[in-house]
């Protein structure tokens, strides 16, 4: 007569690094008051589990279970993915319409539509308008030195030290 396993010990914990074959590592915070000052203490530990589906990625919320040891550190395998990060819920969706016309520059023209080109006709393309500069213009009748001479005076000397 075979014995029932009974509960086996679960845990809950945030994907850290998934790069190994069938192999996470999850970071399993747990919070206890301190025993002398009374102050709520946060601990963590990192954990190897085994995933036999690769399904879980980094920022993932899963929950693992013990089971038998699968290898020198694997003490745990995963039961079910929780909660998805919300960065691979966004990997792979198109860019709203809205969110990208939002975050173009104000009054940078649009891009235009890409139009079929045409045989034996090519057409100037258009150019943009160069960038205001943001350093000042010097007076109309002033002239920039061009050369090294003109730069620094030959004849002055630094002052003397005191």
């Amino acid at each position: 007569m075979t014995r029932p396993r009974g509960n086996r010990h679960r845990l809950r914990g945030v994907v850290v690094r998934d790069k190994a074959d069938k192999t996470i590592t999850i970071e399993v915070v747990r919070r206890f008051r301190h025993p002398r000052y009374g102050k709520m203490v946060r601990r963590h530990s990192c954990i190897a589990a085994h995933d036999e589906t690769n399904d879980a990625r980094v920022g993932d919320m899963v929950e693992i279970v013990s089971c038998r040891p699968m290898s020198r550190t694997k003490r745990y395998r995963v039961l079910q993915v929780i909660e998805r990060s919300v960065v691979q819920q966004l990997v792979g969706q198109p860019p709203d319409r809205a969110e990208a016309e939002a975050n173009e520059k104000p009054g940078a023209p649009a891009p235009a539509p890409a139009a079929e080109p045409t045989a034996g006709v090519s057409e100037p393309a258009a150019e943009a308008p160069a960038p205001e500069s943001t350093e000042p213009t010097p007076p109309a009748g002033a002239q920039e030195p061009t050369e090294p001479s003109d730069l620094t005076d030959e004849n002055t000397e630094p002052p003397a030290a005191t």
